[in-house]
């Protein structure tokens, strides 16, 4: 069966509704009933990033060399999980994901590997956050949101709770990166205003080049400041090792942060 301009190689159900893979040209994607790509592997380089938001994502390398503790929501096809694990070796991971049919996809068509520093949790994302953080305080370097289903982002990682829970969790130079629906204009202000409140305006956004999303980071008031000289120069290295599009990160965020860029980044 043909979908979505591909062939369905999967389609199963669970509680919340569809998930199907579709293969085209090569690219293997993950579907939850919509036309929208939740995920995305080239299937003869599995380890790589292949999706330009989820290479957008590792932008925060720009910031912290290394992730020790880090925390994701939402799991998707493991893809950005699973480069963590292959690139950095002594990252310990725990992922929050809503639907276990979503570990159990990620497992048998992503390449998802079973990993002693990966721990994968069911359940629901924001009240893991708001619940974690009463118990817990600067527990993660590297906390990362990417919590959508078919209709858009998930409500409960969006308000201004949420966003001070993440910040309760994470260590005192640690950072927040968010994949968010642009084209969603209410509630990419609404989110970009929450952010900047919780984080006191420390905070950058990076449009995803031809795509709609948009990637948010937020920075913990230990984030040291660099220059942009330093920064481009960072960027230049970490082109070469991750084969990622980082001197086009930078200058995309000087391009589109004229607010806030300067409580990030010395000019």
């Amino acid at each position: 069966m043909y979908k979505y301009d591909g062939l369905v190689v999967h389609q199963s159900h669970d509680d919340e509704g569809i998930i199907e893979i579709v293969e085209s040209e090569g690219v293997r994607a993950l579907h939850f009933g919509s036309s929208s790509r939740q995920s995305t592997m080239s299937i003869k380089a599995p380890d790589q990033l292949h999706s330009p938001y989820a290479r957008a994502m590792m932008a925060w390398l720009l910031f912290k060399e290394q992730p020790g503790e880090v925390l994701m929501i939402g799991l998707g096809g493991g893809t950005l999980t699973k480069y963590l694990l292959h690139h950095f070796d002594e990252c310990k991971i725990k992922v929050v994901e809503y639907r276990h049919g979503v570990v159990k996809i990620a497992r048998s068509h992503f390449h998802l590997p079973l990993d002693p520093r990966l721990k994968i949790k069911i359940g629901e994302g924001g009240h893991f956050i708001r619940q974690h953080s009463l118990d817990l305080s600067r527990q993660y370097d590297l906390l990362m949101v990417d919590a959508f289903d078919h209709a858009g982002m998930a409500t409960s990682v969006s308000g201004e709770a949420f966003f001070d829970s993440c910040k309760t969790l994470l260590k005192y130079d640690g950072i927040l990166a968010i994949n968010l629906w642009g084209t969603d204009k209410a509630l990419f202000q609404q989110v970009a205003w929450h952010l900047g409140q919780i984080f006191n305006w420390r905070i950058l956004f990076l449009p995803v080049r031809g795509r709609g999303n948009i990637i948010g980071f937020a920075f913990n008031e230990g984030v040291a400041k660099p220059t942009l000289k330093i920064l481009k120069n960072r960027a230049l290295t970490l082109e070469q090792h991750y084969h990622l599009e980082f001197p086009a990160f930078v200058q995309d965020f000087k391009r589109n942060n004229n607010k806030v860029f300067n409580r990030v980044i010395k000019s």
